[in-house]
């Protein structure tokens, strides 16, 4: 059976050191056996389809990568259901998509993971399935907030989050 996926990136630079080209990441996955691969904005995500399981995808596409980059890159895998649930799960609304953010996990976060935030000042802060949901209030250039449970994972903004759900739904 194929599965829809979207895999997001860890530290892909857009520009400078680590700059990971969006053609070379669809040549990856096409490489790696994926089906209908597509990027989305040069940040690294991109949405494809594969008979294998969340764990060999992520394994096949980090196994590509960390022979591209020469070092380990972090990839975490959503299927189509579980993209579209963490936009629906979205605990904030009412706020701009671009002021929230779900920091996405490999695992489903500790429960005391809000318990050690540090440098929190307007943000509100909330925990999800396998993601951690923060607001920015105030918006992110200022914000000097640091989530421990968080340091794995990689954020994307609910407007991008909505962009793959729908994308891989297509």
């Amino acid at each position: 059976m194929t599965h829809r996926y979207v895999a997001l990136l860890r530290a892909v630079n857009v520009g400078g050191t680590g700059k990971l080209p969006m053609a070379e990441l669809k040549a990856m996955c096409e490489s790696a056996g994926f089906a209908g691969v597509r990027t989305y904005i040069a940040s690294g995500n991109v949405v494809f389809a594969s008979a294998l399981d969340e764990a060999a995808v992520k394994a096949a596409l980090e196994r590509q990568l960390a022979a591209y980059a020469g070092k380990p890159v972090g990839v975490l895998v959503r299927t189509a259901l579980e993209m579209a649930g963490v936009l629906a799960a979205n605990p904030f609304p009412e706020a701009p998509g671009n002021r929230v953010v779900a920091i996405f996990l490999d695992a489903p976060p500790p429960k005391d993971a809000l318990t050690d935030v540090r440098g929190q000042a307007g943000e509100r802060l909330a925990l999800g399935r396998r993601e951690i949901y923060v607001h920015y209030g105030d918006g992110m250039a200022d914000s000097r907030l640091a989530i421990k449970a968080a340091a794995q994972g990689t954020a994307r903004n609910m407007n991008t989050v909505g962009r793959l759900a729908a994308m891989a739904a297509e």
